[in-house]
């Protein structure tokens, strides 16, 4: 088969070498340079290796308590089952995972893990040095690359996906294929705040709603509880809480303990609300304890973290530093079956475009590489077989979100209004009044907007899109459950607000 990968992540580059090793013809099609993207970020690891007393069993039960019951069992399981192997495929493919004297894997923990089960690299770099490795290895092969390609749709054909179009050097293009694996991570950049590199805006996922591929969950966004609140967002790994660092408030309370028993170790939008709270209450950044980890420790397990915080101002051995919550991962997408097919014949979905059911309303910390890594296996293994993906009607407790006139907004549309309205209407606190809001200034814009042209224009069209995607989907799920949080009109404000230090 002809083959087309869109997206150079961890996701992406498995399926295109599973893909490739299987006889397939492939070619993969990136937005900036290969490997570009999220999975090079990525600095906690990947969970699934099991010291004593755990067991790809306890994994599975620690992500179905994080995903507040909404995840799939049956995927789930395909996660723990498969992780093992993917695990060691990454290294057979060069990825150093960090070791002790006599050879054995290092295990970090991270919230909501009952055992330490993560392996990491260089510290706090495991997405970069997974990205090297896989790299390297489609670098060794003749799989096509296509660098600095701005996919702008699906080409459907008779009902089947056949091939994409494309910007390449500002001109318009179409490639040809049997099958497209879109494997071109969240919309990280629908919010004023996040963790994601510029150019997760949503591009695949937003192709395929307009080519018709059923999409949902999109209202489940997570967003990371401890980005440094100062200068640029630069994440500060969960894994420094899992080694003993802690939370507190500007009395040097551990606040996080009010909202769960788990304090620090709580699931992430559990973390991420009581931040918010507390930063609002108290009218500055909470701050991260890692003081009792110790100068040595800190630079030596996380000597990104280490590098940059000292650049910034802050000898994080010596004094507790300022953190808050940024958007970080979307837990929605293009529904998939446990092989990556969508709901039309010929597409495929990996990583953090697809909606698997893995990880239901939050996921637990360090199962996205590894879902990208099982998922896009398995996405490989089936190209060919005879087409039996999931239907397009999927089981749901929401009603659709209800329809109001669409007007154009008072404010003029900019990417930054946009962002700014997300994360203050359907960011980590909402409520029905700041929803609908939401949703009816993002109609009034995409009622008003012009043909895109160039890539950036394409990248609006596909935020607002999704943004409207995204805040219907908010709107119609009632109550509260997981990282999608409703409060009551009487309460606080929606907006949670980003606290920088000066």
């Amino acid at each position: 088969m002809n083959v087309l990968v869109v997206g150079s992540g961890i996701a992406g580059l498995t399926a295109a070498l599973h893909a490739h090793e299987a006889g397939h013809e492939v070619t993969v099609v990136t937005k900036g340079g290969l490997g570009d993207g999220s999975t090079g970020y990525a600095q906690g690891g990947v969970a699934g290796v099991y010291g004593a007393g755990d067991s790809a069993r306890q994994h599975a039960a620690d992500t179905m308590v994080a995903g507040a019951g909404l995840s799939e069992a049956e995927a789930v399981d395909v996660l723990v089952a498969d992780g093992a192997e993917r695990i060691a495929e990454l290294i057979a493919r060069g990825v150093a995972f960090d070791r002790d004297a006599d050879g054995t894997l290092l295990l970090g923990r991270e919230a909501a893990h009952s055992h330490a089960r993560i392996v990491h690299a260089g510290g706090d770099a495991t997405g970069a040095a997974i990205s090297r490795a896989l790299v390297d290895s489609v670098r060794r092969t003749s799989i096509g690359v296509v660098e600095h390609a701005f996919v702008t749709d699906l080409i459907v054909e008779g009902g089947a996906v056949r091939g994409i179009r494309l910007l390449l050097d500002d001109a318009t293009t179409e490639l040809r294929a049997d099958a497209v694996i879109i494997a071109t991570g969240g919309a990280g950049h629908l919010f004023a705040h996040t963790t994601n590199p510029a150019g997760t805006t949503g591009d695949g996922i937003a192709a395929a709603i307009r080519a018709g591929a059923a999409v949902d969950d999109l209202e489940f966004v997570q967003f990371h509880p401890t980005i440094l609140a100062s200068g640029a967002a630069f994440l500060i790994s969960e894994a420094v809480r899992g080694e003993g660092a802690t939370l507190i408030d500007d009395r040097g309370r551990r606040f996080a303990f009010d909202s769960h028993p788990d304090g620090e170790l709580a699931p992430r939008d559990v973390v991420s609300r009581a931040i918010a709270r507390q930063a609002a209450a108290q009218g500055s950044p909470v701050r991260l304890d890692a003081t009792m980890l110790g100068a040595g420790t800190l630079a030596t397990r996380f000597p990104t973290i280490d590098r940059v915080t000292r650049e910034r101002g802050f000898d994080w051995s010596r004094e507790p530093i300022p953190v808050t919550p940024a958007a970080h991962y979307l837990m929605g997408g293009i529904v998939t079956d446990l092989h990556g097919r969508s709901t039309i014949p010929g597409l495929f979905a990996v990583g953090e475009a697809a909606r698997t059911g893995v990880h239901g309303a939050n996921r637990l910390a360090s199962n996205s590489l590894l879902e990208g890594a099982v998922f896009g296996a398995r996405a490989a293994a089936v190209l060919g077989e005879p087409w039996r993906g999931p239907t397009a009607e999927r089981p749901s407790s929401r009603s659709a979100a209800p329809e109001h006139p669409s007007s154009r907004s008072a404010q003029r549309f900019s990417r930054a209004s946009l962002q700014q309205l997300m994360w203050d209407h359907v960011g980590l606190l909402r409520t029905d009044e700041g929803l609908q809001l939401a949703l009816d200034t993002v109609r009034g814009w995409r009622a008003s907007a012009s043909v895109p042209q160039t890539a950036a224009d394409h990248e609006d069209a596909n935020l607002l899109l999704i943004a409207e995607a995204t805040a219907s989907a908010a709107l119609s799920r009632a109550g509260s459950v997981g990282a999608h949080f409703r409060l009551s009109e009487s309460t606080a404000p929606a907006a949670a607000p980003i606290l920088e230090t000066v």
